[in-house]
């Protein structure tokens, strides 16, 4: 039997010790949360392509100049930045299984994800 069960109490069958990160359902919970942020905004923006006659830069420069819209456009992309986080994250995790590759791949993706993430800042508020 392997180390990672032990008998439970009544002696009959195993009982598995649960061990890792235990990052599970807060994961699962922020990547549902994170989706939806970014399937709302794709709707709004979505409909308000349909309804307007001229979909194009000037649409979208004219969409982007409220401030309101910026603020969601910087949450969205927030949100698809933490996604892919902890999509990656969790990746590595499993799959990668020497410490310092594991390490080394954690610091590129935390370096990317951020890098696109101040990109997306500066092309929306145009710092």
């Amino acid at each position: 039997m392997s180390n990672a069960y032990i008998k439970n109490k009544e002696g009959v069958g195993t009982k598995r010790i649960v061990v890792g990160a235990g990052y599970g359902m807060r994961d699962w919970l922020m990547q549902r949360i994170t989706a939806v942020i970014m399937v709302v905004f794709f709707l709004i923006i979505l409909m308000s392509a349909l309804i307007s006659p001229n979909v194009g830069f000037n649409w979208w420069a004219g969409l982007m100049a409220y401030p309101l819209m910026q603020g969601l456009a910087m949450f969205t992309f927030v949100a698809l930045a933490w996604h892919a986080w902890v999509g990656m994250r969790d990746i590595w995790m499993d799959y990668v299984k020497h410490a310092g590759i594991r390490l080394m791949l954690h610091i590129l993706t935390i370096t990317w994800v951020l890098a696109c993430l101040l990109y997306a800042m500066r092309v929306l508020w145009r710092l």
